[in-house]
């Protein structure tokens, strides 16, 4: 399978909600990066994956994408967030780096102050930009994904 099918493979699949699927495109040692979860390697990065897709019914999420070649992706994702119920659509880069015949390193790119408005409100707005708002958001998810991690295994 080619590089740019591999890609393709793993958004149809994220788009269908099928999370098995996509982590079955990544290489065991794999690293995701993002600015909200931050470096995730391994498992991390597939059980980020297969929480995100298993509470996309409760934020009424869609995805659609572009692959644009065969180490980019453009794809956007539209959802709720939070008790509250903000609509939120997140615009996002994703860049591929293969091995194996597997997506070894795969970073999404995005303004992660333009999400903190949507998603957050007025404190979005005036701290999104900021390192604190960053780490702080990256010290939340990564908490929700080591309960979700644990709750995998009992």
């Amino acid at each position: 399978m080619q590089n740019k099918e591999l890609i393709q493979k793993f958004y149809t699949a994220f788009s269908d909600g099928d999370s098995d699927s996509m982590i079955a495109c990544y290489h065991e040692d794999v690293v995701f990066e993002d600015p909200a979860f931050g470096e995730l390697n391994g498992d991390k990065a597939k059980s980020m994956w297969k929480m995100l897709v298993g509470r996309r019914k409760e934020s009424e999420t869609t995805i659609s994408f572009n692959v644009l070649n065969d180490h980019h992706a453009e794809w956007v994702a539209q959802y709720k967030y939070g008790p509250n119920k903000r609509p939120v659509t997140n615009k996002i880069s994703s860049k591929f780096e293969f091995q194996d015949a597997k997506i070894i390193h795969h970073t999404d790119y995005f303004s992660l102050w333009k999400w903190t408005r949507q998603a957050l409100g007025t404190s979005g707005f005036l701290l999104g930009w900021s390192t604190f708002m960053r780490k702080k958001i990256q010290a939340t998810t990564n908490k929700l994904l080591a309960k979700y991690m644990m709750q995998q295994k009992n």
